[in-house]
């Protein structure tokens, strides 16, 4: 049947198409175009072309950024950077000054700068560049230059390819009818779009929910086989299925797309790096002998793609590109993930009882025992990250007195969240807890505050009393949650590693003719610490025996807690004497009830299914 258009409505759709082309118009004028080349990429260089159209009169500004999605600490990229040239549309040469280490001053233009210049990245991983003969990972802020004024602009980036290198584009940017050509919305998208480019495998898989399809890929650099890629396919779908039986739902990714970038080669760097629609994961070890160890930084950074990425705090908003990022809430969004990767894993039926036991225990062990625990609550250790979060110095720290990992410090939190909610409140999951935030604050993607998480605890409970005395003690204060009682509910009994055992502290100790020199740091506490002794000192003799590799264990197991050792030791060229009073061995350690002899009643079985069995369809 034909289309008969009256009057009005032809008028109508000329000005529609007149305003459209018009938009289109307008939109490419000031669209900022990059293009990157990988010609000398054997020795890790790229070629980049930027153009800036459109522009004021006044000088322009390009930056390399200082900082980077997912990390919170200074990087300076710009030290990569080198042969830079601006033209303009006539491609004549333009002047360019240098006001800072990391910008840039374009002046003279005629609205066009065209500019060029050189990277070098020898760093595949989730922070830097690495380019090489092979393959090169992307990071866009290690990557791409950009301009202040111009960061809601469009962004189109062109990948040239090598010839006969069979190489492809993997990138959560959105794909155009342009050959190896992509694009994102404003500079915040682009620069939190990681991309991999080499001859990779992929695997992907629809999930239907509410009548929308998602795509899920795995793009996949490796050196093994079909096989192998399609058995860590289906690792991978496990993970997927179970994170999203956590929330009861994906997000809603952008362009209806998440995509698994994965690296697993002698050439990388091992990392995982959360995005918005995508995660980098690199590793050093082959899926042939380390596919659980590779799936493990899968699970916790896809579980970012809900906590961290949508459910954002709001002391991280938005990302500043060209300052260290700091938040208070990394004990949640770090350490709350850091529990759900390892706790997905045992979901997924990947990991045993007893494996995903040990785990737990070391991670207890290490936060019970840390010195810094007593002097920095978690909302405090979130806010080291800029000094701790791959930060680079050359001068020595107290790091080991002073700091716990809040990725740590907010694993053993969750933990006792969700052990204290199945306890007190006997259908409440710390499940229950994420999906609450997940609707209140992830899924309109309303950035949270430390009040917030506070209230909605007290929100899901119907307690805020339990809210406020959990927030105020373990999260906010130093207090040390019941984990003994906690964990019984599991069958597994918290005890002490070695009762009973002398120590002088954790300490590393290397023998030699001389004697036994101290190579770590010796931890605040300590029998050494507090007989005056350091790393870099020598234990001549002990008890008037010089300490070798054979004896050293049983001139201390000869020993009990309390008792006092004469110690001579060398301390920068000086020899001196000190009395040493023994301490005890504060290693702890979770055993099974089984393992134990005691008895695994149906109630504790009960509790283990709930907790740690499957929850996907």
């Amino acid at each position: 049947m034909p289309v008969i258009f009256s009057s009005f409505s032809r008028l109508y759709h000329s000005l529609f198409l007149f305003v459209f082309v018009a938009s289109s118009q307008i939109v490419n004028a000031q669209k900022i175009q990059y293009e990157i080349s990988f010609d000398n990429a054997a020795h890790h260089e790229a070629q980049i072309n930027v153009s800036f159209t459109n522009l004021t009169n006044k000088p322009l500004e390009v930056v390399m950024s200082r900082s980077s999605p997912g990390r919170y600490a200074l990087h300076e990229f710009a030290k990569h950077v080198y042969a830079l040239e601006a033209r303009n549309s006539k491609d004549q040469k333009l002047q360019v000054s240098r006001p800072s280490p990391y910008q840039w001053n374009i002046s003279g233009h005629d609205g066009t700068v065209r500019l060029t210049y050189t990277l070098f990245g020898n760093r595949a991983d989730g922070t830097y560049t690495g380019i090489n003969a092979l393959f090169a990972v992307l990071n866009m802020p290690a990557t791409f230059m950009w301009a202040h004024g111009l960061e809601k602009r469009p962004i189109e980036v062109r990948f040239r390819l090598p010839e006969g290198q069979q190489w492809k584009v993997a990138t959560q940017l959105k794909s155009e009818k342009t050959p190896n050509t992509f694009s994102a919305p404003h500079l915040q998208y682009f620069l939190d779009s990681p991309t991999i480019v080499g001859n990779y495998t992929l695997r992907e898989w629809l999930i239907t929910e509410g009548g929308k399809e998602k795509t899920i890929q795995l793009a996949l650099l490796h050196n093994g086989t079909e096989a192998e890629a399609d058995q860590y396919a289906s690792l991978v779908k496990k993970v997927v299925s179970e994170q999203k039986a956590v929330y009861g739902e994906l997000p809603e990714y952008d362009f209806g797309k998440y995509t698994f970038l994965a690296a697993y080669s002698p050439y990388v760097s091992g990392d995982g790096m959360e995005h918005r629609n995508s995660t980098v994961c690199t590793s050093t070890h082959p899926l042939a002998t380390n596919a659980l160890d590779n799936l493990g930084t899968i699970s916790h950074e896809f579980f970012h793609a809900w906590n961290v990425e949508r459910i954002r705090p709001k002391s991280l908003e938005p990302f500043d590109f060209e300052r260290a990022n700091m938040s208070g809430e990394l004990w949640f969004a770090e350490g709350f993930t850091t529990y759900y990767g390892n706790l997905i894993l045992s979901r997924t039926g990947e990991v045993t009882l007893e494996q995903y036991t040990r785990e737990l225990a070391a991670n207890l062990d290490y936060m019970l025992r840390a010195p810094g625990r007593k002097l920095f609550s978690a909302v405090e250790m979130s806010q080291q990250a800029p000094f701790v979060d791959a930060a680079v110095s050359i001068e020595p720290n107290n790091r080991s007195n002073t700091y716990l990992s809040y990725y740590n410090f907010g694993d053993m939190i969750a933990l006792a969240l969700d052990l204290s909610l199945r306890k007190e409140f006997k259908n409440l999951t710390l499940d229950d807890y994420m999906r609450l935030v997940w609707k209140k604050f992830g899924k309109s993607e309303t950035p949270y505050t430390m009040a917030d998480l506070r209230t909605t605890l007290g929100e899901l409970t119907g307690n805020q009393t339990f809210a406020n005395t959990f927030y105020s003690s373990f999260i906010e204060g130093k207090e040390t949650a019941p984990y003994k009682s906690l964990l019984a509910q599991a069958g597994m009994l918290l005890e002490n590693a070695n009762p009973g055992q002398a120590s002088l502290g954790y300490v590393a100790l290397r023998f030699s003719n001389e004697g036994a020199q101290i190579q770590s740091p010796v931890l605040r506490g300590s029998p050494l610490y507090l007989a005056g002794m350091e790393s870099g000192d020598i234990i001549l003799s002990i008890d008037g025996a010089k300490p070798t590799q054979e004896n050293y264990k049983a001139l201390l197991q000869q020993k009990k807690p309390g008792d006092t050792l004469s110690i001579v030791f060398s301390q920068m060229g000086k020899e001196k004497q000190t009395s040493v009073k023994l301490g005890t061995d504060e290693a702890m350690n979770i055993v099974l009830y089984e393992e134990a002899g005691m008895q695994v009643t149906e109630q504790i079985k009960s509790f283990r299914k709930s907790w740690l069995g499957s929850k996907s369809e």
